[in-house]
């Protein structure tokens, strides 16, 4: 072992025996310690609960949205089996399916809401999207063409007072033109399943009905509004964007669910970055502490200083043993607050329940959030880019106190010795 380390080692190491200055500089060594290992362990958590969101965020528009869809210019499209087959014939495309999509309002027991409505073949949907989990009553077999049969949103259901087996009517904003005014196309439903996909935006706003019931009351023959499609990995969405743009006319418009769905992801990415960088201000702070601890232990050992000078080690040797002794308090306090962030954010569903128990109050409530559990996932790459960027932090701030230690002179420091 080289005298560097072993002195580094020796000098970091707490001694029983140690008293006054040599104890406090041992108790601002731990404070360090604590702080860097509870700055990494709060990023951990916080960057995994955010991924937690970010995923479940994803998996809930996701499931009732789609990966890709294939629309007219004009908001109809006409050959749209050919369509489907174009897409189906791209390696990535696991499902296809078509829609009708358009505005309406239903009206129930003086109960009025406009909503997005949305036709399709319940046999094919399931192909792209996931309704049959998210069905609380009902399913979506109970959509039967000329059945007019609908499927509404949880909130949307409880907003109207309706309940499977009630008739709502449909007002459809295109009317029917008479020599005395514009009547307003209407049409009653029985409501014959609610779904809950867990995002307001669809649970509050969306109706399903069956395709060819949307092509009748919509006036649409035998045109839809365009194709929905599922994908292998939904990730490689805009890049099967661009290869499938290739296969169709400019009357066809292509978009994918990082486009329609941005603002949504945007937001969480945004919220994730700006978390990560006051978290690693406060790991900063606690790497930066370890400059007083060398500083004080620079001056505590100056005459050990200059007797290892006298004796013939460098400069670049006295820098060596305090970066050591610095990375040491560092590596430390990274691998505490790792082990330490990573068994706290994989056991939150038995942390939360525990703390809510302890304070007698409610930490995570499964109304307002609609998840039953707080979301968590542990990335290795956020772990990685954490423990990498502490790491460094750490020996910047071990540079100053061990370049003023190498520049001590022996001379001056043995005189009153």
């Amino acid at each position: 072992m080289r005298y560097e380390t072993l002195i580094g080692l020796r000098y970091t190491r707490s001694r029983k025996r140690a008293q006054g200055r040599n104890q406090f500089i041992s108790f601002i060594s731990l404070v360090s310690m604590l702080g860097i290992a509870l700055g990494v362990a709060a990023l951990i958590v916080v960057l995994s609960v955010m991924n937690g969101f970010q995923e479940e965020l994803r998996t809930r528009i996701l499931g009732v949205a789609s990966h890709a869809q294939v629309t007219g210019t004009a908001g109809d499209m006409e050959a749209w089996q050919q369509a489907a087959q174009t897409a189906a014939e791209h390696p990535n495309v696991q499902g296809t399916a078509p829609f009708v999509q358009a505005q309406g309002m239903l009206s129930f027991d003086q109960n009025v809401r406009g909503v997005m409505v949305r036709g399709i073949l319940p046999a094919e949907e399931d192909r792209v999207a996931d309704f049959s989990k998210t069905m609380r009553v009902g399913t979506l077999d109970g959509l039967q063409a000329g059945g007019f049969g609908i499927v509404l949103g949880v909130d949307l259901a409880r907003a109207l007072g309706a309940r499977t087996g009630d008739k709502v009517t449909l007002i459809a904003p295109q009317g029917l033109v008479t020599p005395a005014a514009v009547l307003p196309r209407l049409k009653q439903f029985t409501v014959v399943g609610i779904f809950e996909a867990g995002m307001y935006e669809f649970d509050a706003g969306l109706a399903l009905i069956h395709l060819n019931d949307a092509q009748v009351l919509y006036r649409m023959g035998d045109r839809v509004s365009g194709v929905r499609l599922k994908l292998d990995d939904l990730f490689a969405a805009p890049r099967v964007i661009r290869e499938l743009a290739n296969r169709y006319d400019t009357r066809t418009v292509l978009s994918d669910w990082t486009s329609s769905h941005a603002n949504f992801f945007r937001a969480v990415a945004l919220e994730k970055k700006m978390m990560s960088i006051i978290l690693f201000l406060i790991v900063a702070v606690a790497a930066f502490n370890i400059v007083s601890t060398l500083v004080m232990a620079v001056q505590e050992k100056t005459a050990d200083i200059a007797i290892l000078r006298t004796l013939g080690a460098s400069p670049g040797s006295i820098m060596s043993i305090f970066i050591l002794q610095g990375a040491i308090i560092g590596v430390v306090g990274l691998i505490a607050g790792v082990i330490g962030g990573i068994a706290l954010a994989t056991n939150l569903d038995v942390v939360i329940p525990a703390l809510e128990g302890v304070l007698g109050t409610t930490l995570w409530n499964k109304e307002i959030y609609y998840v039953t559990e707080m979301p968590s996932k542990v990335l290795p790459a956020d772990v990685i880019t954490i423990t990498s960027v502490s790491f460094v932090l750490t020996l910047i701030a071990t540079l100053y106190p061990s370049w003023r230690g190498s520049r001590v002179n022996p001379a001056e420091a043995l005189r009153y010795e």
